[in-house]
Order: C-alpha cells, then sequence, then structure tokens
C-alpha cells in the first residue's frame, strides 16, 4: 500500500506468542473438534435472518398494517441486522465459518443484505482494525469524524467536551452512515492507497459493483416500502432511518466498548514505524473483554464481548471464544502480560464513557 507508513511489530517475547498458540491448539486436539463454527452459530444465523426479514415481509403483505406494528417491526429488523452483522458475517469474512471456503464467501456476502459493501468492509475490519488496532493512521475504527474523538494523538476541538454525550447519537447513524456515503468514500480512499481489495477486478469494476449493490439495497428495503405500504412515504423513511440506527448503536457500542477504554494503549511507531512489542502482545494492550458470564449476551452479540480472544485468533470462530478465553488470561497472566476484562456490559459501557470524556478534555 502507499501513502501508509509500514508498521513493524517487535520480534521480541515470542515465548508468549509460542506458548499460547500450543495451548489452544491443544485445546482443540484433546477435545477434538473443529475452530471453525458449529451447528449453533447456523442456527443462530436463521433465527437473526428472520428476525430481520420476516416483519419485512409482515409489512408488505399486509399482515401488519398500523403504523406503530410497522414502526416496531423496523425496530426488531435493527436488532437482526446487528445479529446477523455479529453473529454470521462477521465469522464468514474472517474464514472462520466453515472450513469449507465457498461457504465463508457467500455467507460472508450476507453483507450486502444489510446494505454493505463486503470487499470494502474486510480490508477497513480485517487488514487495518485487526492488523493495526488503536494505531492512529491505520485503524479506521478510531478515525471517525472530528466531532469524535477516539485517540489521543488526534487535535482537540471545544466540541470533544461534550462527546461522552452525542457519541451514542452518532454511532446510531453507523450503518446508515455506510450505506448512503461511507463505501463510496472508503472504496475512492483505498483506491488512492492502491490497497488490494479484489485480484480479478479493477476499482473501476469495484465502483460498478458497489452502485448496483446500493441501487438494489435501496430499492428493496426503501422504495418497495414506500410504494406498498399504507403509509405516507416519510413515516416510511422514518421506519427505515430507525432501523438502521438501532443496528448501529448496538454496533457502535459492542466495538467501542473493547477499544476506547481507560484500559488501552495508543502505541505510535518511531520514525522508521516500529513498534514497542509484537503483534499479539499489542492486541492485549489494546483490547477489552465484557461479560464473560453472560452466556445470552455472548449469543446475540456472536461471542464480541471476547474481543482479546477474537483478535489474538481472529481465524477461530466465536463460539469456541467462552472456552478458550482462561487459557489466554491464563497464559498472559504467566508471562506477566495484562489481560484487560469488565464484569458485565454495563461496566464496559461505564468505562467507555468514561474514556470519552477523558480523550474530550485532554490537554
Amino acid at each position: 500500500m502507499t501513502n501508509v507508513q509500514q508498521i513493524n511489530f517487535s520480534k521480541e517475547k515470542l515465548d508468549f506468542v509460542k506458548e499460547l498458540r500450543l495451548e489452544i491448539g491443544q485445546y482443540f486436539e484433546t477435545n477434538n473438534i473443529t475452530k471453525y463454527g458449529n451447528v449453533h452459530i447456523f442456527f443462530k444465523s436463521l433465527i437473526m435472518v428472520a428476525c430481520y426479514l420476516t416483519p419485512f415481509f409482515l409489512m408488505l403483505t399486509g399482515v401488519i398494517n398500523t403504523f406503530w406494528v410497522i414502526y416496531s417491526g423496523w425496530l426488531l429488523m435493527g436488532v437482526g441486522m446487528a445479529g446477523i452483522g455479529m453473529g454470521l458475517m462477521h465469522d464468514a469474512n474472517h474464514g472462520s465459518l466453515s472450513k469449507n471456503n465457498a461457504v465463508n464467501k457467500w455467507m460472508g456476502k450476507s453483507l450486502y443484505l444489510l446494505g454493505g459493501y463486503p470487499i470494502n468492509w474486510k480490508f477497513q475490519h480485517n487488514t487495518l482494525h485487526h492488523g493495526y488496532t488503536n494505531i492512529d493512521g491505520h485503524d479506521e475504527d478510531i478515525d471517525p469524524a472530528g466531532i469524535l474523538r477516539f485517540s489521543p494523538h488526534k487535535p482537540l476541538y471545544a466540541i470533544h467536551r461534550f462527546q461522552h454525550w452525542y457519541a451514542w447519537f452518532l454511532y446510531g447513524l453507523m450503518t446508515l452512515s455506510w450505506v448512503v456515503s461511507k463505501d463510496f468514500v472508503r472504496l475512492a480512499k483505498y483506491r488512492n492507497m492502491n490497497a488490494p481489495l479484489n485480484n480479478s477486478k479493477t476499482y473501476s469494476r469495484l465502483l460498478v459493483d458497489l452502485v448496483i449493490s446500493k441501487i438494489i439495497y435501496f430499492s428493496i428495503f426503501l422504495a418497495v416500502p414506500i410504494i406498498f405500504l399504507p403509509l405516507p412515504w416519510y413515516l416510511v423513511v422514518a421506519g427505515f432511518v430507525s432501523m438502521h440506527f438501532v443496528s448501529g448503536l448496538i454496533l457502535g457500542a459492542i466495538f467501542q466498548a473493547a477499544h476506547v477504554m481507560p484500559s488501552s494503549e495508543y502505541p505510535l511507531p518511531d520514525d522508521e514505524g516500529n513498534l514497542d512489542n509484537n503483534w499479539a502482545i499489542h492486541q492485549l494492550i489494546t483490547t477489552t473483554d465484557f461479560s464473560p458470564k453472560s452466556r445470552i449476551f455472548s449469543w446475540f452479540i456472536g461471542g464480541l464481548n471476547y474481543q482479546v480472544e477474537h483478535h489474538l485468533f481472529p481465524n477461530i470462530s466465536h463460539v469456541h471464544y467462552k472456552k478458550i478465553a482462561p487459557i489466554v488470561e491464563r497464559v498472559a497472566k504467566k508471562h506477566e502480560l495484562p489481560y484487560f476484562v469488565q464484569p458485565n456490559f454495563a461496566s464496559a459501557i461505564k468505562m467507555h464513557t468514561r474514556m470519552l470524556k477523558s480523550l474530550g478534555r485532554e490537554k
């Protein structure tokens, strides 16, 4: 890539990495299980797809036809949208859903169903976020619009003093921003970076694919309801926006509470692009787990409460994170390395809010 500083992680303290990989490998071998997803993840995916599409079909077929029932349907679709993203699409685009690459490829395309663009998402998330977590100028998850400050290395403006209040509203706009404009902005940015998005398609062809995908998405999920629902067009638009707001708020809270925390570090490379820690230790100091005992919550959010495990082993399906988390914690503590975890989601949100407030007042 061009226009991005090359990052070189340290080669020191690799004994932690070797021991951790050995123990995780032994866990799967001893229990004679695969690192990929199992029947439970596909069952959950069916539930989330049903939450997303069932209300939509009930609206269009007239089974539900009053405003508040239809509006409740849009809200449920937002929950289903987030669930599909976290529980199905996420694993698939990491290649951990199935050992069959074709299954991962096609299930990864479920992002189209949500209005997103898988090629952009995989580069932004898998390459930039996972590869350079919390590194300013590389990780786009800590580089939102200027009215949010997620890194101490970003400029501080007067409005940031209030970001711990208004950030939640902006989280709610996250997926709406993706489907309306951010995918186009990112594709243009990645073209300028000469990012390796697709070996068989030019950027011009990718742009055509992106435009077509947006036309199809907005035609199905916005134009068709405007035409067929027994409501004024502006109420349909309100329902569509509310769906995205619910989804965005869920996703924003889950992902930001894992990295923008008081315990999180924001390492900067030296002039030659070198960092002090190896990649695995870098993940430990920039990532936080939460709600390790909440089975239902973990089930809904696709195991993303185990962000430490996910960042260390993105090629392992989230259905295994609860079991391997104690191994990761034990090996980290053995090597006198940090392992950050919040006891519940409320505590994680509280600490994330505290971090937003701190970043908004830092001098």
